[in-house]
């Protein structure tokens, strides 16, 4: 199971919100590139990056961080937020981003994860944002009444590489993720899951990946707040 550092970006800075609460963001760190260097040099595989900012603007706002953090790596870096055409995945892809992750599309225009999928192979993944297992859009800011499941199914024969599944209620909030539902998730559909929202502790990792069936974990304020040790995390995790 691979450990996806994240680095959550609001104006220009690295933050974790709480609940997914814009109002509610901390800062750990104002110099982006040098957050995504030591999640690097810890030993980290991948980088998980989200344009908190965008992802309520429908556009790309965090640019300047997105590419400082290219600029410090060397590792592949998975991006959300904002991104709803298919010129900002080719835009990104280009620059460098290995991997564009498309959520509010993903209800909103099916086709374009479509397309964007067999155009892009391997290059797209779908974030899957819910509370109470229904699925979320627009920066966690709006609520529909699509289940994950459904939704999720929808695209096992589209291409893509990844389903990230976010708990929205366990996001920043230190009280564990929803193993259950990301499980139920993962073994409902031939696409490989990454669980997200509230990983906050080696425990929490261990039983993800006792699932057998999730294929990465992506951890947020746990890393931040020392809660969890990267170096430590990945070595268990690759033994």
């Amino acid at each position: 199971m691979i450990l996806y550092p994240a680095i959550d970006l609001k104006d220009g800075q690295c933050v974790r919100l709480y609940k997914g609460e814009m109002d509610q963001a901390t800062v750990f760190n104002d110099d982006p590139g040098a957050q995504a260097r030591s999640f690097q040099d810890a030993g980290a595989k991948w980088l998980h990056l989200v344009d908190l900012n965008g992802a309520f603007a429908g556009t790309p706002v965090n640019a300047d961080a997105v590419e400082r953090i290219l600029d410090a790596t060397s590792i592949p870096a998975q991006l959300g937020g904002g991104i709803r055409d298919l010129t900002q995945i080719e835009t990104w892809l280009r620059k460098g981003i290995k991997r564009v992750i498309l959520g509010t599309v993903a209800v909103e225009d099916p086709d374009l994860v479509r397309n964007a999928a067999a155009e892009f192979p391997g290059q797209v993944a779908v974030g899957m944002d819910a509370r109470n297992g229904f699925v979320a859009t627009r920066g966690w800011a709006e609520e529909t009444d699509i289940q994950v499941i459904d939704l999720a199914k929808k695209f096992e024969d589209a291409g893509i590489a990844a389903i990230i599944y976010t708990d929205i209620e366990r996001d920043g909030a230190m009280g564990g993720p929803n193993v259950e539902a990301t499980e139920t998730l993962a073994r409902a559909v031939n696409v490989p899951v990454i669980a997200s929202g509230g990983v906050s502790s080696m425990n929490d990792l261990k039983r993800l990946n006792e699932t057998g069936v999730i294929s990465g974990a992506i951890s947020g304020r746990a890393l931040y707040d020392g809660a969890i040790d990267l170096k430590e995390a990945l070595e268990t995790l690759s033994s």
